[in-house]
């Protein structure tokens, strides 16, 4: 049976004492990814919420353009993993028969399998210009996931990635112990209910590298908030996509790597300094 929290027996060592007892652990799972039959990549996730990360790894990789490429889409269970199988029309096929991969994906990797470095440092979608955020609102919006975190809450081991909008709060959170399994199935998620991804901002629990910036462009976000440092390509590659990277997010502030211009208090100082 597939869950995505596991209560495992364990021995705890506490200032020279010893107790018997059992933890809630995060469940890991091969998750292999089929398109018209052939296996295209197996990375190891939590086995939750997998129909969007299904999706969400469609767009982010490409072979699909839109959630309405994916012609059908099965959740198959087998012992020792599962299987998302989905059949696409036959130009996204195509598109897949010159991009296939037998790989075996591990834990947290964004990008195993490519065959090439320009393939790895793809430039990233160009995302639309989107709109201006308060540092209030990227602080609120930060605030808000933990409490969202369930699995996270149980075991203090899973990454999350969230979408907020002004109007809405948090619209969309989704775990795994995998950082870019957890925001392909944001990806997945935003795509299925339709939702336009200009109008707020994409949220990490992890810190931002290469593929995290790709993803998040594939979505369409404007701006995205990490809680950790970003790496020196992830930096830019954002500024290349038009992306406002906001980074190491914390109780008492931010900052602000690329594209200031779409956080309030930047925008008004923009404005001061052509008046004088």
């Amino acid at each position: 049976m597939h869950v995505p929290v596991q209560a495992i027996d364990r021995e705890n060592w506490r200032d020279g004492v010893t107790s018997e007892g059992t933890r809630l652990v995060p469940e890991e799972t091969p998750l292999a990814l089929t398109y018209n039959g052939g296996t295209y990549a197996v990375m190891m996730g939590t086995p939750q919420n997998l129909e969007d990360f299904a999706v969400g790894f469609s767009l982010d990789e490409g072979i699909i353009k839109s959630v309405d490429d994916i012609k059908s889409l099965d959740v198959v269970r087998l012992d020792d993993g599962i299987e998302l199988r989905m059949w696409l029309e036959s130009e996204n096929a195509a598109r897949i028969s010159e991009r296939r991969r037998h790989i075996a994906g591990p834990t947290g990797c964004g990008i195993c399998g490519v065959e090439s470095i320009a393939e790895a440092i793809r430039p990233a979608a160009i995302v639309r210009e989107g709109q201006i955020f308060t540092p209030q609102q990227i602080m609120i919006a930060m605030q808000a996931i933990a409490p969202l975190q369930s699995i996270n809450m149980q075991t203090r081991a899973v990454h999350a990635a969230a979408f907020w909008s002004p109007p809405n709060g948090i619209v969309a959170l989704r775990e795994d112990v995998g950082r870019h399994n957890a925001l392909d199935k944001l990806a997945g998620s935003l795509a299925r209910s339709r939702t336009d991804a200009s109008a707020g901002m994409v949220l990490l629990t992890s810190r931002v590298s290469v593929e995290m910036v790709q993803k998040t462009a594939a979505i369409g976000a404007p701006v995205m908030v990490a809680v950790s440092a970003p790496t020196a390509l992830a930096v830019r590659t954002a500024e290349a996509a038009g992306i406002t990277l906001i980074a190491i997010a914390r109780s008492d502030g931010f900052e602000v790597f690329t594209r200031q211009g779409r956080v309030a208090a930047h925008c008004a100082q923009e404005i001061i300094d052509v008046v004088a």
